[in-house]
Formats: structure tokens, C-alpha cells, sequence
């Protein structure tokens, strides 16, 4: 499994955002948005059927997943 090593809360914010945006351009979800706060940013995306914002940790984690299953059925 390829693992990915984060340095810094900034650095998995930041990649949760750039899934986020790869997500939208490939249609998995409508949009979404993101709440920045002095010490974390929030997630917030409508297909989830949780209504609490998603911490970085999770919107990068739904989000990655989303897209590879996107890109596995393109392959298939």
C-alpha cells in the first residue's frame, strides 16, 4: 500500500484541498467548502451523509478514496 507521510498539519490540509479540487473537476461531488480557522481548517462536503464538517485528516482519507475508485474503474 502506498503510504504518504505528512510533515505538518498545513501539508495534509493542503492535500485534502487539492483531492478536493481534483474531486470536483472529475464529478465525484458538487462541490465543496472549506472553513479556515487560525488553527485548522474545516471541511465540509455535501455527499457525505454526516453533517458535521470533516477534519483534514478525514476529507483527505474520504476524498483520496473517492478518487482512486474513480480512477480503478477507468483502468477496469
Amino acid at each position: 500500500m502506498n503510504e504518504t507521510v505528512f510533515t505538518s498539519q498545513l501539508a495534509i490540509e493542503e492535500k485534502a484541498e487539492k483531492l478536493g479540487k481534483e474531486a470536483l473537476q472529475l464529478g465525484l461531488i458538487p462541490n465543496f467548502t472549506i472553513h479556515y480557522f487560525s488553527d485548522s481548517w474545516e471541511f465540509c462536503i455535501p455527499n457525505q451523509t454526516e453533517l458535521d464538517p470533516l477534519t483534514p485528516e478525514e476529507a483527505y482519507l474520504y476524498l483520496k478514496k473517492l478518487v482512486e475508485q474513480k480512477s480503478e474503474s477507468k483502468s477496469s
